[in-house]
């Protein structure tokens, strides 16, 4: 079953490229069945890529989704034409009395900052406030996650030593976990950040669970107990060729990066990295559609959630 997008989308052509079932807004008119309502807000500065990357993760479910996508009005992106936020995306004071079957907050290159220094820090808060009344679930990620870990339940972030960046190895720490249907023992995922959050504070906190780690990249994924919020501190929506974008734009701004960790062929950068995280990616969020969205948010969703 698709994903459904606003008509005229760039994602739409990509996807379509790739075999996957996008239906524009006009024939999902004309169809008799209530699809899942998904928010996202979308706090990345390259707005139409992150747009693709999650809604290609989101399309391999048999679920008919419906994606509003979501900025803050606090903050404007620079890199995303005004054109474009003003026909695709809707601000917070526009959907604050919609109800959700699940809501996404993706990351943003802000994680070196304190918290309360974001431009959009109180917006933001307010949003992830707003979440817990009005999302059956809320799927965090990278600097999402450390932010909502930080507001909700006030564990803090570190900065690290250098940046990590790479495609990891992962173990799961709780196997029988529906969000984990299907996966290996161990799974490779992408990280991309300055910040880390750490095994002990999750731990000091009784209402979270640490789902998967990774002996280099430390937590993955975090889970409240009642499976109402998820925080996953990496990027498993990155397409193969994202960490290699992050890299040289790094070093033409003459930062000295490393190069990124098990992702070039022989950590080669004038070698094209090689896809190898993407049914982990695929099965991440169908599994969180599923279990965490479909079969147990209310069919009338303006029923209090």
């Amino acid at each position: 079953m698709p994903v459904k997008i606003a008509d005229g989308l760039p994602a739409q052509s990509i996807l379509e490229d790739e075999h996957i079932f996008i239906m524009t807004e006009h024939r999902a008119l004309h169809q008799d069945i209530r699809p899942l309502k998904i928010g996202m807000l979308n706090l990345m500065p390259t707005k139409i890529a992150t747009e693709t990357q999650i809604l290609r993760c989101l399309s391999n479910t048999p679920l008919q989704i419906e994606v509003t996508l979501v900025q803050t009005s606090t903050y404007t992106s620079k890199n995303t034409s005004s054109e474009h936020l003003l026909t695709f995306y809707k601000t917070f004071d526009e959907i604050r009395g919609t109800n959700f079957d699940g809501f996404i907050i993706t990351g943003a290159p802000v994680e070196q900052m304190p918290f309360e220094d974001v431009e959009y820090w109180n917006e933001l808060c307010e949003i992830m406030e707003w979440t817990k009344t009005h999302s059956h679930s809320t799927f965090h990620i990278c600097w999402g996650a450390q932010a909502a870990l930080y507001y909700h339940y006030g564990v803090p972030k570190y900065q690290l030593d250098s940046k990590m960046s790479g495609v990891f190895n992962h173990q799961i720490l709780t196997p029988k976990s529906r969000l984990f249907r299907g996966f290996d023992s161990e799974f490779l995922a992408p990280h991309s950040r300055h910040t880390e959050v750490r095994i002990e504070d999750i731990e000091k906190v009784p209402e979270l669970k640490i789902m998967a780690v990774s002996p280099e990249a430390g937590i993955y994924a975090v889970c409240s107990e009642d499976s109402k919020q998820f925080f996953i501190t990496g990027h498993s929506e990155y397409d193969a060729d994202t960490l290699a974008s992050e890299y040289f734009r790094d070093v033409d701004r003459g930062l000295d990066p490393h190069v990124p960790v098990n992702y070039f062929p022989d950590d080669d950068p004038t070698k094209t990295p090689l896809m190898r995280w993407r049914s982990h990616a695929t099965l991440l969020y169908t599994n969180w559609l599923n279990y965490f969205v479909y079969q147990t948010t209310p069919f009338d969703i303006s029923e209090k959630v």
